[in-house]
């Protein structure tokens, strides 16, 4: 039997600092070391490599705790690093007081991820921003460049208050 444990800061302690600032802002806090990474981040060994206005860089190490039953990692784990990928280039280009939520999310599976692939990384990129609604793409690759999975989102743009 294997375990695995995992440790995270209450996201609830920020929340109220965050939206003071804008959604890069709040992003590049998390990648200085200034605020937690959200609690999904350990769940997936997500990690934050870079923000700019409408683009995102993650990367994320898949193990066998995500393993599905025929041996490779569940495309759960995909889903979960291409919507956040999407949704956190939405989050770079939101001003104070805003945030956001998936609407929809299509993903396509390409390769199979397994713990051999190592780490992958993850580029999400806005296509288009409204007042409304913003649209952003991702894809996940491998240390090769290759192309695992790849999505396409809708997100609700909306006041925090």
């Amino acid at each position: 039997m294997r375990t695995k444990t995992l440790r995270y800061r209450a996201p609830s302690l920020h929340a109220a600092d965050m939206f003071a600032q804008t959604g890069l802002e709040q992003l590049q806090a998390i990648i200085d070391g200034r605020v937690p990474a959200p609690p999904i981040s350990s769940h997936i060994g997500l990690h934050f490599v870079s923000v700019a206005d409408g683009d995102v860089v993650l990367t994320a190490l898949p193990d066998e705790s995500l393993y599905n039953p025929i041996g490779s990692v569940h495309g759960g784990f995909a889903a979960t690093l291409l919507d956040s990928a999407c949704g956190c280039a939405v989050h770079t280009t939101l001003p104070t007081g805003v945030g956001y939520t998936t609407l929809d999310l299509k993903v396509s599976f390409l390769r199979p991820i397994t713990t051999e692939t190592g780490m992958v990384t993850a580029h999400g990129w806005v296509t288009r921003s409204g007042r409304r609604a913003a649209f952003a793409e991702a894809d996940i690759r491998d240390a090769d460049g290759r192309v695992l999975a790849t999505a396409s989102s809708t997100c609700l743009i909306m006041p925090t208050q």
